[in-house]
């Protein structure tokens, strides 16, 4: 329910695209080294490139 989930809605009415949701799934941020927490939350460079290659792959 929150911002990615109103994009997607939008984006299924108006124009349906391929997405692939990259986000904090449902948890609260916390403090620290910027990269640890990039890698405990899956949104390192890697994984948005793979997140990327798999919407990719669907069209």
């Amino acid at each position: 329910g929150g911002l990615g989930d109103s994009i997607a809605q939008l984006l299924s009415r108006e124009l349906p695209t391929p997405l692939e949701m990259v986000a904090m799934n449902d948890s609260f941020g916390e403090s620290g080294p910027p990269m640890k927490l990039m890698e405990k939350y899956g949104l390192t460079s890697k994984e948005i490139i793979t997140s990327a290659k798999k919407v990719i792959n669907r069209k």
